[in-house]
């Protein structure tokens, strides 16, 4: 499969029409996110586009530091009882909402009630909770089971579901029903009159919001804001958004096509820099609940064709510094990884005995319905390289291209793929969230993520890895899951993405080690 007919030239089209010219106030930022915001709602939604512009509006109770250690961020303080069963949290006293109401202890436990209901570590939590009470409005007590140690971390982790401190009317929403307002008490407010879904997305800066007084530190410590505005500008179109920023008609790209990038770093006024170093694992995610991928052994026949490197090339380009392979179940590079049964995919690839496999497991010519987000241009590289890969051992693929905020309300839905369903997307992970199985969503085995997977014996293993007295404990366990991975397949890696961002070198400040983050930055 070669990059450039996957692009089908447009990477080369730099000729192509460009943004209207138009002369931006020095107070606002223009940003090119990597797809369109499809929900508002980072508790409802799992999406990295849902999940930045939380960050944006919401503010935690807690926020990691570059050192991924949960700090207190609303929190003044923290205390947790000498048997670790009762954590008490006193908030900040300046907080308020964008509404102009003051954060309370309710609002607090109602949004954390809500999260828990959604995210993996939030179900943890709720697992373990005997109860949360609000003895004072600044202060929530947070009563378990039996201990957890990692509750402040998961109260703060960017990544997935964000635990959004929100207003208690709106928290009372059902957890999977998205909210239809955005107010928080983070650093921006989010401008609803002017967001155009697909295009155009604004924020303004939260004049009544209070930093902490002390350095920013990633999530944690102060988060100053240099823009009046930050405007989120949607261009499917690399070529456009390469032009744009040349012409300095916008500031700040995320995902710069890996093909263009010579003609980018040509240009003086242009920075190119690897910003979130933890990376993203990039997975093929099927749907377990219908033909032909309900079927494990149709799942597993399909992994002697897999070939890593190929996705990441289509993604990503050659060069090497932006992606890595081999990939396990767990981030390449973290304590977890590992190579257990990984000979599946890193042996020579066979086509053929993924035919053979196929045929043994059943498979009729079944059509197989892949999305494919046509304005996200590294997930729909993978998509076509896995329509590719499919189609070469016999399958009947159904490569349908559609816009991304289309792709997320599609991939929700569990009707058969003749029926408006799918069978297989492709997605990335945040490298940090899916290190370790507490956070790793995609191998949860309790049908609770989009795909609908179920596996006891993977969520006996989960467990078991909270309860793991050490690292070695741990890694055992990691090998374990990552065996059974092979067996079962709920997902399959395709690699590490390390994407580089592009931005005008008159940018400065700009918070790395992570998403893209909006306080820091600054003009000149």
């Amino acid at each position: 499969m070669h990059r450039r007919s996957l692009l089908q030239g447009s990477a080369l089209a730099l000729a192509a029409p460009r943004l209207a010219a138009a002369q931006s106030s020095a107070r606002t930022l223009r940003f090119v996110p990597a797809g369109s915001l499809g929900t508002i709602d980072p508790v409802a939604a799992t999406t990295t586009v849902t999940r930045n512009h939380g960050l944006m509006v919401y503010d935690t109770l807690f926020g990691l530091g570059k050192d991924f250690r949960p700090k207190p961020q609303m929190a003044a303080q923290h205390e947790v009882s000498a048997d670790g069963l009762a954590h008490s949290i006193t908030l900040r006293p300046e907080l308020r909402f964008h509404d102009g109401e003051p954060v309370r202890a309710r609002d607090c436990i109602a949004s954390i009630a809500r999260w828990s209901k959604r995210d993996m570590l939030g179900q943890r939590l709720d697992a373990l909770l005997q109860e949360m009470r609000a003895p004072a409005d600044d202060r929530i007590e947070i009563l378990l089971k039996k201990p957890w140690p990692g509750l402040a971390w998961a109260l703060g982790k960017p990544a997935a579901n964000i635990c959004a401190i929100m207003p208690e009317r709106l928290a009372r929403t059902d957890p999977v029903t998205p909210v239809t307002e955005a107010i928080g008490s983070g650093p921006f407010r989010f401008r609803q009159a002017e967001w155009v879904p697909g295009s155009f997305v604004v924020y303004e800066r939260n004049t009544h919001y209070v930093p902490r007084d002390e350095p920013a530190d990633f999530l944690a410590g102060g988060k100053p804001v240099h823009f009046d505005r930050v405007e989120w500008r949607i261009l499917p179109d690399p070529a456009a958004a390469a032009a744009a920023l040349q012409a300095n008609e916008i500031d700040w790209w995320e995902t710069p096509l890996a093909d263009l990038l010579p003609v980018l770093r040509g240009s003086r006024d242009i920075a190119i820099e690897v910003v979130n170093g933890a990376g993203a694992l990039g997975m093929l995610r099927f749907n377990h609940l219908h033909p032909p991928f309900d079927n494990p052994a149709v799942r597993r026949a399909i992994l002697p064709a897999i070939e890593q490197r190929a996705f990441m090339a289509a993604a990503l380009g050659e060069d090497q510094a932006q992606w890595q392979v081999p990939a396990g179940a767990f981030t390449p590079g973290t304590p977890l990884a590992n190579d257990a049964g990984l000979e599946v995919l890193t042996g020579p690839r066979d086509p053929e005995a993924a035919k053979r496999a196929l045929a043994a497991a059943g498979y009729r010519n079944r059509k197989v319905v892949i999305l494919s987000p046509g304005d996200f241009p590294t997930l729909g590289a993978l998509a076509a390289v896995a329509a590719d890969t499919l189609r070469r051992i016999g399958m009947n693929v159904d490569l349908q291209v559609m816009d991304w905020g289309t792709l997320v309300q599609r991939r929700a839905k569990k009707d058969p793929p003749e029926q408006g369903g799918w069978n297989i997307f492709c997605t990335t992970w945040e490298g940090f969230e899916v290190s370790v199985p507490g956070s790793h969503q995609p191998l949860r085995g309790n049908a609770g993520w989009i795909g609908w997977a179920t596996s006891p014996r993977r969520e006996a293993l989960r467990e078991a890895w909270f309860e793991a007295a050490d690292l070695p404990a741990a890694k055992r366990i990691a090998e374990e899951m990552q065996r059974l991975v092979w067996e079962e397949v709920p997902f399959v890696p395709l690699g590490l993405l390390r994407p580089p961002m592009a931005y005008r070198r008159s940018l400065s400040g700009l918070v790395t080690g992570g998403p893209p983050l909006f306080w820091g930055v600054r003009r000149g």
